[in-house]
């Protein structure tokens, strides 16, 4: 626990029953619940700390002293007049959690939502009250970042948010209310500014068919960091008639059921963009000749804001081999005039589209890109503004790469994967920044990360899970047929988790967590709740098919 000198306010440690502590550290450990909830209050102006919690966790309750001893932990005391934790503070078990009161509960970890007890709970809020009022009445200025110059905290939330998440500016804007009333609040401005968009946050597919608005979940969905591992759970009870498509820069690409509306939603502070129904698309084109389904297929989406505040949005529909188009003042979408091979998916890098192209196996392979349109052509809301064609980046010679190949972000940069030869079980990266070079070399570390490889690429930090395995590509093995680790540095194949992914039954569940994190690249299965390698590879939905299908 850190000294309370650089923490204040109202804490909670959480565990569960017997794991709260060391066997035999304390008083007799009979009266523990098998869930218990324990909310530590201090403050470090120097007011008596507290330790409140339901009955049954807190002993030698009559003794009117600032030391109480717990069930299975050590004793703590915060003595009045002192700033810092004494060095007899109880020893937190590794698996406890300390975490603010003042965040909000769908920010807490998933593990810990199910606890508490609203008898704690309101005894809590009274014994904070009485802290507070006795800090006040000690201390004029009870936190001592509060003195902080306020020029200077816009600065420090900025590049939090640069270097940083989200989440972490939400927490820095959470300590007091001098910082909270100096920096700008995310909500209203989620969408419209870049720098609070959650890039590293994806949504945790549940598995079990329990796609997000599924009646059991109760309007909640999970989400987890990329780079962290980190899980979130968020009430969005908007999901009761929408369904997911994509996830572009952290924020979900949502489709209406009514009315095929697309939308642009941000997760975490439930800002939404509106454009217009997917299906003008279909304005011209014959109902029998595309399916439905093909409309929805997309592979990336970008979008950008102009000065005037709308909101620009291209799809990359790979199956109808199509970039679509419109903007927050549009009334219906329109195709780009130029196509693209439908074998090659798109995919989307700060703010511009990315393809791949190879006439034959023996021919070079380009590598285009595509830009948004201009800010000064959408500023006309009258002009609708056609995507400029792609244009010829680089060229990766002949034979470096071979079938399939695909790109995706890393470390903020671009890599090319493929194979090193046809019918071959051995992976390749390449840095796009060396092939413009020319200076074009295998790339066998990528920062410690993991690369999943299936409809869509992910890049994952190795600390996100125990299993993945740091600069390696998680991909079918191409001759065995099992979900494994190819390690780019040894050219070694090592297989991610228990469980053959063959027969109609596949993994069994539960199963490893990397099979969420890959379902997450396969998005016709990853909106549905639905886990890959258990059951159908698209399973269908069992819900408004009518709009829903693919």
């Amino acid at each position: 626990m850190p000294p309370s000198s650089q923490v204040c306010g109202s804490y909670c440690l959480l565990g569960f029953g017997s794991r709260l502590g060391r066997p035999g550290s304390g008083p007799s450990s009979s009266s523990v619940s098998s869930e218990t909830e324990l909310e530590v209050l201090f403050s470090a102006s120097g007011s008596s700390g507290l330790i409140v919690g339901s009955a049954v966790t807190i002993q030698r309750k009559k003794e009117k002293k600032n030391l109480l001893s717990l069930s299975r932990f050590d004793s703590v005391s915060f003595p009045p007049n002192q700033n810092r934790i004494p060095d007899a503070n109880p020893k937190f078990p590794q698996n406890a959690i300390l975490i603010p009161l003042a965040a909000p509960r769908s920010l807490l970890p998933c593990s810990t939502r199910v606890l508490g007890s609203s008898i704690g709970m309101s005894l809590a809020r009274r014994r904070c009250a009485r802290v507070s009022s006795a800090a006040a009445e000690s201390s004029s200025d009870a936190s001592p970042w509060a003195s902080l110059h306020e020029d200077l905290i816009p600065l420090i939330g900025w590049r939090v948010l640069e270097t940083g998440d989200l989440l972490d500016y939400v927490r820095l804007r959470a300590v007091c209310r001098q910082w909270r009333s100096a920096t700008p609040s995310p909500r209203g401005r989620g969408v419209l500014d870049a720098r609070f968009h959650p890039r590293r946050w994806m949504m945790l597919p549940e598995g079990h068919g329990l796609h997000p608005g599924h009646y059991k979940l109760r309007g909640y969905i999970r989400f987890f960091n990329l780079s962290t591992g980190a899980i979130v759970r968020r009430k969005l009870p908007l999901f009761s008639d929408h369904c997911v498509l994509d996830s572009a820069d952290g924020l979900l690409l949502l489709q209406r059921d009514q009315d095929s509306a697309i939308r642009l939603l941000h997760p975490f502070t439930g800002d939404i963009v509106d454009l217009p129904p997917l299906k003008t698309l279909r304005t011209g084109i014959a109902e029998e000749t595309v399916p439905w389904q093909f409309y929805r297929t997309v592979g990336a989406t970008i979008f950008s804001v102009a000065a005037n505040g709308v909101v620009t949005v291209m799809l990359g529909l790979y199956e109808m081999g199509r970039v679509a188009c419109a903007t927050t003042m549009d009334q219906r979408w329109r195709f780009s005039a130029w196509t693209f091979k439908r074998m090659w998916r798109p995919m989307a890098f700060q703010g511009k589209m990315y393809l791949l192209e190879c006439h034959n196996f023996q021919s070079d392979l380009q590598i285009l890109e595509i830009d948004p349109p201009r800010p000064e052509d959408v500023a006309d809301a009258g002009h609708f503004c056609s995507p400029p064609e792609p244009k010829l980046i680089a060229t990766c010679p002949a034979g470096k790469l071979q079938m399939p190949y695909r790109l995706v972000e890393c470390d903020s940069e671009i890599l090319v994967v493929g194979h090193n030869g046809m019918l071959s079980p051995h992976i390749v990266v390449y840095r796009l920044a060396d092939i413009i070079r020319g200076t074009i070399a295998p790339v066998t570390n990528i920062g410690g990360n993991a690369i999943f490889v299936e409809e869509r690429l992910l890049s994952v930090s190795s600390r996100v899970h125990p299993t993945i395995v740091p600069d390696s590509v998680v991909i079918l093995h191409p001759e065995e047929f099992y979900l494994g680790h190819y390690h780019l540095a040894s050219g070694t194949w090592l297989p991610t988790a228990d469980g053959c992914i063959r027969g109609n039954n596949g993994v069994p569940s539960p199963c490893s967590f990397i099979y969420h994190i890959f379902t997450c690249c396969h998005r016709a299965t990853w909106n549905k709740g639905a886990l890959l390698f258990q059951g159908l590879l698209q399973p269908p939905w069992k819900v408004k098919r009518k709009w829903r299908t693919g």
